[in-house]
């Protein structure tokens, strides 16, 4: 099984039934703080791939909901620098296998990387939903109609 390095926002619950997904697949966790980590505009660029620049972002971010970042309108040196700047502002997860990168957690991605169990996705009962957008941000989008308090 893989070794993998996992960026989070520390305390989040979906982060943490990620983490527990990957861990009963037989994976090896090893998290960081996505929020406290020296990231470079370099290294955060390898985890995105050919992605455009709007799917780099954690769309619940302050910034973004309030439209002060707009990521639909940054090319990639300015979006990659007001990451630098605010990590709040990465879409989560980030997961490293080795030299391999990716953003997000999509079980059906993540099974076909590094693979998940079916048992074990099939014993949570946890949807991808419940795997790609932590609790607390979804609640407060539908709450305020989008806008984000974190």
């Amino acid at each position: 099984m893989a070794t993998v390095d996992f960026y989070e926002k520390t305390g989040c619950i979906n982060n943490t039934r990620q983490k527990a997904l990957l861990q009963a697949s037989g994976h090896q966790v090893i998290a960081h703080n996505l929020l406290i980590e020296p990231w470079t505009p370099e290294r955060l660029y390898l985890f995105f791939g050919g992605l455009p620049v709007a799917q780099w972002f954690n769309t619940t971010a302050r910034a973004i909901t309030t439209g002060l970042v707009v990521p639909e309108q940054l090319d990639t040196e300015i979006a990659l620098d007001l990451m630098v700047l605010d990590p709040g502002l990465i879409r989560r997860p980030l997961l490293q296998v080795g030299d391999q990168r990716q953003v997000g957690f999509d079980p059906k991605i993540i099974d076909r990387w590094i693979g998940l169990s079916a048992t074990v996705l099939g014993e949570t009962g946890i949807s991808p939903t419940h795997l790609t957008l932590c609790p607390q941000a979804a609640a407060r989008s539908l709450v305020t109609g989008g806008a984000s308090l974190a």
